[in-house]
């Protein structure tokens, strides 16, 4: 296999052995349309009479059902699986007992009941690869034979981001260390005296970090130029090109590279080249776009809310799930570094955005603050409704000394694209005291971290950053 070989039962199943060969054409860009079309067909079948034998939830969902008759092309005749569905059914929604796992996780809680995630062997070897081959490439796209030092900040326990990324990071040779900014028994302090000390160059987290990061370097009094750091992989949130092109501009000697999208639920989705751009995991789903509003099905390609139907016959595959997650999906470009379709996160579809006369994105809000913006180590959009009717915008920077729009002009664009996009009133206001919540990032959701909405009340997701912000102080 191209990224090393595929963990499996040391006597081969008809499983392991099929799917190293579709994963090994795949990152070599040799299957074939008929290869990808049967492995689909036979492993849909393989997983639905897995679900309707093993999970008491899928027995009951897919009652009636002649699941040997089910193909890609009639896929969409099965109902979905819905967020609320998990949260209901639990352990239910399990094909076999617990122990049949090999490591338990969890969601956050953070918007809902947390629901359990298992990942049994096959999940973990089928899921990791995708990762292993995407680290493989890109790092030596930026370093050649050598192996960086790569600091992982995010957390470990009940969530699978430590286990997946030390994995990898094992299976590539490459040393890395756990410095989560957020724990307790770590903080900025400490995470920026390591990344100094251990020549860190490579750092995984969520995007907001790379801003919290910058400015606790600023309040700790180091230079970032000094700072090893060259190669930013981000996941778990948005993260738009004006967003990595604004900490390019408070790293030099830095780049940002989105490097997974996933969750814990559905798995590694994607993974990222060293163009920016992420990769469906092809041999492991099948997917569909739908309309969020009226789960109309859209197709496989352009742009709606993300439909995944998992290939492999694990502990918990997931039949037609709603990821909530608005997405775009677009052929990849000839010679692209990684194989599959690309596809563009846009944010939640519970985070669209009413804004004057239209409604935004979480990706299209962040692009017209950030396309041109340099220095901005943290913003916030706040909005309010005026004595008329009408919406107004303040969004708030805090910016590098001496990178004030008021003197650049910088403040006047930003405010003057926002006005023309949504018809709202728009202003700019540098503000070096941000509202910690907006460093909670992905913890929550990219909208209660980045917009305070005083037309209403806070919803449940907001409470819940307001609650948790306090750790991500970066004074800590």
């Amino acid at each position: 296999m191209s990224g090393g070989r595929l963990p499996g039962p040391a006597a081969g199943g008809d499983f392991w052995s099929a799917y190293g060969r579709v994963s090994d054409d795949f990152y070599r860009g040799e299957l074939t349309t008929a290869d990808r079309e049967r492995w689909e067909s036979e492993q849909l079948t393989a997983v639905l009479r897995h679900v309707t034998g093993r999970s008491p939830f899928y027995r009951r969902h897919l009652a009636g059902v002649d699941v040997d008759a089910v193909t890609p092309a009639n896929l969409a005749e099965l109902p979905f699986t819905t967020k609320d569905d998990l949260r209901r059914e639990m352990y239910d929604v399990l094909s076999g007992p617990l122990h049949e796992a090999r490591i338990y996780y969890e969601t956050t809680g953070t918007t809902g009941a947390a629901t359990p995630c298992p990942r049994g062997e096959k999940d973990i070897a089928t899921s990791n690869i995708a990762v292993r081959e995407s680290w493989r490439r890109m790092l030596a796209a930026r370093f050649g034979d050598r192996m960086p030092v790569v600091g992982l900040m995010g957390p470990s326990e009940l969530y699978a981001f430590g286990d997946v990324f030390t994995a990898v990071a094992a299976d590539l040779g490459a040393c890395h260390v756990k410095i989560w900014p957020e724990s307790p028994r770590v903080g900025f302090r400490k995470a920026l005296r390591l990344i100094k000390e251990l020549d860190v160059e490579v750092v995984v987290c969520a995007p907001a970090l790379c801003l919290s990061l910058a400015k606790a370097a600023l309040h700790y009094g180091y230079d970032l130029a000094d700072l090893p750091v060259k190669l930013f992989l981000t996941l778990g949130e948005i993260c738009t090109p004006q967003f990595a092109d604004n900490v390019a501009t408070l790293w030099p000697q830095a780049v940002v590279r989105p490097t997974l999208y996933g969750s814990q639920e559905a798995l590694c989705i994607a993974t990222g080249a060293d163009t920016g751009a992420l990769h469906l995991s092809l041999p492991n789903y099948l997917v569909e776009l739908i309309d969020p509003d009226t789960g109309t099905v859209l197709g496989n390609t352009g742009e709606g809310e993300l439909v995944l139907t998992m290939l492999v016959d694990g502990i918990k595959p997931l039949i037609r799930y709603r990821t909530g997650d608005l997405v775009r999906i677009i052929p990849a470009e000839p010679g692209a570094p990684l194989p599959g379709p690309q596809i563009q996160v846009v944010g939640r579809v519970a985070d669209r955005i009413p804004l004057g006369d239209v409604t935004l994105q979480p990706a299209e809000l962040e692009a017209a603050v950030l396309d041109g913006v340099s220095g901005c180590l943290g913003y916030q959009v706040v909005i309010d409704r005026q004595a008329d009717g009408s919406d107004a915008v303040t969004v708030r920077m805090d910016l590098l000394p001496g990178a004030g729009p008021e003197r650049s002009g910088l403040g006047e664009a930003v405010a003057a694209r926002l006005r023309e996009r949504t018809g709202a009133h728009a202003r700019i206001v540098v503000d070096t005291d941000l509202d910690p919540v907006t460093h909670t990032g992905s913890f929550v959701s990219w909208k209660a971290a980045r917009v305070i909405d005083n037309r209403s009340g806070p919803d449940r997701a907001v409470l819940t950053a307001r609650q948790v912000a306090h750790r991500y102080a970066i004074t800590t």
